[in-house]
């Protein structure tokens, strides 16, 4: 495998045989690929091609997919690593060709035309580090760091989420930064003993982020916390109560409405609400179990279900209620490991859903084409 090399299309398309929808498996290779995590757009070069990372030569890169011809491009040229990054918390800069990832606690900054490296910040031995997104005006990478407790107890989070209950336990010293794309200044803008991940900036807001506090969902204090990067205020965001756990917080297009989804005494719920906790919408949810929920509004919801019933599923929300779901792909996941994770997530203009899945063993990159949610089966009827 050589830096900035393209190599052809590995791609096939097939009929889904329970829905009829047409797929595009993009990848291929004899080992895992992957797209971003669901939060974090992986789309470039006008929406042409698409970031992804993949295990190819022993090592685990960035890769773009020309989504025009289906070659393939590698992107970086990392060394064998003792600690393998995912690269799912990779981020791409909404107004330029660059993305940002952590690679050894080194945060990187990828040119994605000439695939030139900077090196942007480099965190401090004593902490690990979590997701990247980019602001809206593309000026700063908002990341996080927290405490590196793996010498008090066993840490495997990518395999198992082995220690998870006990980093909620332990409340680590967590950091949200903001660090500038241009010259690598890093400001601490929030700092608390609570376990703090998934940064996500606004797609639209340059000063509006997210962040929660990880742990059990039905056990952490609060989830979903708002930070206005002008003021340094954080807030509670979708504020729960006994009985109640949410998650899996994700941004709409419109960049200033949430979605997420939970339970509440023992029903399940996806809900939307505005950054400022006004134009909350909940309701009860139509489906046993899915690990995780994308959109890019309330009209029309995508989830992966899980490896007992491993299927694409889709809920369109009419008169306050949601219909369905219905069975977009039989998608066949494993969901073994955090790199296999289905992540599901519409494109921009919300035609096709793309995720990950490994039905042959390993981890490949799809996508599903969208037809009209009434010609989809019910889930019921499959």
């Amino acid at each position: 495998m050589t830096l900035g090399q393209t190599y052809p299309a590995e791609w096939k398309r097939y009929t889904d045989p329970i829905s009829g929808a047409q797929i595009t498996q993009l990848t291929s290779y004899k080992a895992h690929s992957r797209h971003l995590y669901f939060t974090n757009p992986g789309w470039y070069a006008g929406g042409q091609k698409l970031l992804i990372g993949s295990d190819r030569g022993n090592r685990t890169n960035l890769w773009g997919i020309d989504l025009t011809d289906g070659s393939l491009t590698q992107l970086t040229d990392l060394p064998e690593l003792t600690r393998e990054p995912t690269l799912l918390d990779t981020s791409k800069n909404p107004l330029r060709e660059e993305a940002y990832m952590w690679v050894n606690k080194v945060l990187l900054a990828v040119n994605l035309e000439t695939c030139a490296v900077r090196e942007l910040y480099r965190a401090p031995a004593e902490f690990t580090t979590t997701m990247t997104n980019v602001t809206a005006d593309g000026r700063y990478v908002c990341t996080g760091l927290y405490e590196d407790l793996s010498h008090r107890f066993r840490v495997n989070l990518e395999h198992g989420y082995i220690g998870f209950r006990e980093y909620w336990e332990a409340k680590p010293l967590s950091r949200v930064l903001r660090i500038a794309v241009d010259t690598g200044e890093a400001e601490i803008v929030w700092e608390e003993a609570s376990w703090i991940g998934h940064i996500n900036t606004s797609p639209t807001q340059p000063h509006l982020l997210t962040f929660c506090h990880e742990g059990p969902w039905q056990l952490v204090d609060n989830r979903i916390w708002g930070f206005d990067l002008r003021t340094g205020q954080a807030w509670k965001i979708r504020p729960t109560e006994p009985g109640e756990a949410v998650g899996h917080e994700y941004w709409f297009q419109d960049g200033v409405h949430i979605g997420y989804h939970g339970s509440r005494h023992g029903q399940t719920i996806y809900g939307a609400i505005r950054y400022d906790n006004t134009e909350h919408i909940e309701a009860p949810f139509p489906v046993e179990r899915s690990w995780h929920f994308s959109s890019n509004s309330l009209d029309l919801i995508v989830g992966d279900s899980d490896a007992r019933k491993p299927y694409l599923l889709l809920w369109r929300f009419r008169d306050g209620a949601f219909e369905g779901p219905r069975v977009l792909a039989f998608h066949r996941g494993s969901f073994h490991v955090q790199i296999v994770h289905v992540h599901p997530r519409f494109t921009p203009g919300g035609r096709q859903v793309l995720y990950t899945a490994d039905p042959d063993g390993y981890g490949q990159v799809f996508l599903a084409d969208v037809p009209e949610f009434e010609s989809l089966p019910e889930l019921s009827q499959v």
